[in-house]
């Protein structure tokens, strides 16, 4: 089909309760189905190709729909199994809870100042909750340092429906879905980046500082946004001044909230907060409004 197929995902047929809505869904959750933030329905078109995603990615016209299509994305057959696999398994903690099992879409303002990258939706974070960054320790992690800077309105990230905004900030993974082992292939990361194109496309106008959690994550980033010559290597607190189709744009490094590095002091609050405070005074040093809840 021009506009991809129906979803068919496998769902487990066993049905729990959401841990917040008490509503049963199975896992993967199937679109329209009542989850909380769910941006799809039965008739949202799936890619299951990569020549689909970039048809898809193109045409989109609006945020929305970019997270529609991207939320029943099958064209990566190992990213797929993957995903759903471990939503039928789960994890013991959270085996009695129903999993999203399907790509994390992009999360919070339309038209943000700030745009965070990041790698790839956690088998037991995203993959579980069915929102970028929520449900893991890299995710607390990230969103208390949000909420300390004034760009979310509550520190912690339990699930799609615990209340969470961010104020003028918007953030996707460079891979919509959880990789085995963390490690997308070169052809996973290319048959994606469409998506991220579009939401750029979209969403990119407003935006004056681009935060890339990682190394991956800084390569994606240059890629959506044009790499200049020679290429800026990836470092914390490094600053990238860009030239995009929007104007420029500070592309700043921040190491991942991963355990890895939170757990060993690679990454503190402290230097988190640091990179936070520093793209609100480039957005408005950039003429854009601070990001805030004000």
């Amino acid at each position: 089909m021009a506009r991809g197929d129906r979803f068919c995902g496998t769902v487990d047929q066993v049905l729990l309760p959401h841990p917040r809505t008490g509503e049963l869904f199975g896992s993967p959750v199937p679109p329209g189905t009542g989850w909380p933030g769910d941006p799809a329905d039965a008739s949202t078109p799936v890619a299951k190709t990569a020549a689909q995603v970039r048809r898809l990615a193109a045409r989109a016209a609006a945020v929305g729909e970019v997270d529609a299509e991207i939320s029943v994305c099958r064209a990566c057959p190992r990213l797929v199994t993957w995903r759903e696999e471990v939503a039928v398994a789960k994890r013991k903690s959270f085996a009695d809870q129903p999993y999203w099992g399907r790509p994390a879409t992009g999360f919070g303002a339309e038209r943000p100042g700030i745009f965070i990258v990041g790698l790839a939706p956690a088998a037991h974070g995203a993959n579980r909750t069915g929102r970028v960054f929520t449900g893991d320790r890299s995710g607390d992690f990230l969103f208390a340092a949000l909420h300390r800077a004034g760009l979310a309105n509550q520190s912690e990230c339990v699930d799609a429906a615990d209340g969470m905004q961010l104020f003028g900030t918007r953030m996707a993974a460079a891979v919509r879905c959880a990789p085995p082992a963390n490690a997308p292939t070169p052809a996973e990361r290319a048959t994606c980046a469409p998506w991220l194109q579009a939401e750029w496309r979209l969403a990119g106008p407003s935006v004056r500082v681009v935060i890339a959690l990682g190394g991956f994550a800084w390569r994606a980033a240059l890629d959506l946004l044009g790499t200049p010559r020679p290429a800026p290597k990836f470092g914390h607190g490094v600053m990238a001044p860009l030239a995009t189709a929007f104007g420029p744009v500070t592309l700043l490094g921040c190491f991942h909230p991963s355990q890895q590095n939170t757990f060993t002091g690679r990454l503190t609050p402290a230097m988190l907060d640091d990179i936070f405070a520093t793209a609100k005074q480039l957005v408005a040093q950039a003429g854009g409004n601070e990001p805030d809840g004000s």
